[in-house]
């Protein structure tokens, strides 16, 4: 880990899911999306959790941005370590950009019956939140 002048350079990074370890990596910044908006971190930030929502999270590793979807979960944040625990995550060249199209178009097509009982708002919704993000993160790649 680099430092200067006692402050860590870097941070560790991960992002895990429930089913594997999306990233393990020495990162210079990390950008997440926490529930009261995006928030960035460098090397040597003051501890902190938070929840994360569904969004973009970007980390800069040799001066090259990188970018995952991810979706709800937690954050934990300590002076060397950024620690993500997500429902779920994909790097940007593991989005399927067409079947988040697909995702995204049903999703309109359920919102466009808004005032039928039978369909479920919220969830067509979150639904159009996660395609909309993924297709943006695969454009990314």
């Amino acid at each position: 880990m680099a430092r200067h002048e006692g402050i860590p350079r870097t941070l560790n990074l991960e992002v895990v899911t429930p089913t594997r370890m999306v990233v393990r990596e020495e990162v210079e910044e990390v950008m997440a999306p926490g529930a009261e908006g995006y928030f960035g971190v460098m090397g040597g930030h003051l501890p902190f959790m938070s929840t994360l929502k569904v969004g973009e999270l970007a980390y800069r590793k040799n001066g090259r941005w990188r970018h995952l979807a991810v979706s709800w979960g937690y954050v934990e944040v300590r002076p060397e370590t950024v620690i993500v625990l997500a429902e779920a995550a994909e790097k940007a060249e593991e989005v399927d950009a067409a079947r988040a199209e697909r995702a995204r178009d049903r999703a309109l097509e359920r919102l466009a019956q808004w005032g039928d009982e039978s369909i479920d708002v919220l969830r067509a919704q979150g639904a159009l939140t996660r395609s909309l993000t993924r297709i943006e993160v695969a454009g990314k790649s």
